[in-house]
């Protein structure tokens, strides 16, 4: 396994702010409110699409929990409501903007999809324990 770079991680972010966001957002943009105004017309589309985007969640999702388990995925929950604590209390968003509120979880969701795509890679770096599943690379 090649360690991972802060580039790496900010791709991974990249992708998991897109799976977010394609799917719902508070804008007019995401794949729920297109396929609900699309289905009648774009049935063949809109599954395919749809496909697509539960491919890319599931993914996501077994790579997270796969990583993270139970007690990461409850810890990294917590650590991004403590964000959005900390955030609304010293007044950087107002919570009324409910859209502006509605994009920081997004955001912080997404942060939680990619410290599970990261997670392996990254305890490998900081502690040298590779995961059981890990296969060793041929030089």
């Amino acid at each position: 396994m090649r360690p991972i770079s802060l580039a790496g991680i900010g791709i991974r972010f990249l992708f998991a702010f897109a799976l977010v966001c394609l799917t719902w957002n508070p804008s007019s943009v995401n794949f729920y409110r297109w396929a609900v105004n699309q289905w009648s017309d774009m049935m063949p589309v809109v599954l395919f699409v749809g496909l697509a985007l539960l491919i890319a969640w599931v993914v996501f999702v077994r790579a997270t929990a796969r990583a993270l388990g139970p007690i990461g995925i409850v810890l990294a929950l917590a650590l991004a409501g403590s964000i959005l604590w900390i955030i609304i209390r010293y007044g950087l968003i107002n919570p009324a903007n409910s859209d502006v509120l509605t994009w920081v979880v997004l955001t912080l969701f997404a942060a939680v999809l990619t410290a599970g795509m990261s997670w392996s890679h990254l305890r490998r770096r900081w502690s040298g324990q590779a995961d059981v599943d890990d296969v060793d690379e041929v030089d």
